[in-house]
């Protein structure tokens, strides 16, 4: 019963904020461009590995926590890079943001 009170305050939340045209604004850029995709992308890849291995017994719930803040954090950088440049990251952006994922996805699992 709370589960399910829950998961419609839930739906009901996002049912609010999708029909915001200023979420639906910034959310359309996101997903159509290249090099934006690109990066979210491996940022949502690395999320599951994370999630994988900690189901697995591989890493600590602590480790998990950690390793999810780093991604978060690039995801953020991405996020205010794309936002200073009118919805796109700029190529060098997508290089140093793909060295960030690079550099976090060697520690996940160590």
């Amino acid at each position: 019963m709370k589960s399910l009170r829950i998961a419609m305050i839930g739906c009901s939340l996002a049912a609010v904020i999708g029909l915001s045209p200023a979420a639906s604004a910034e959310t359309r850029w996101a997903r159509h461009h290249p090099r934006q995709h690109e990066v979210l992308r491996r940022e949502h890849h690395q999320i599951a590995r994370i999630n994988r291995e900690r189901r697995e017994g591989e890493i600590t719930g602590a480790q998990a926590r950690a390793d999810r803040s780093a991604d978060r954090a690039i995801a953020r950088q991405d996020y205010a890079d794309a936002r200073a440049n009118g919805g796109y990251i700029t190529k060098a952006q997508q290089r140093q943001l793909n060295a960030e994922e690079n550099a976090q996805s060697r520690t996940i699992g160590k």
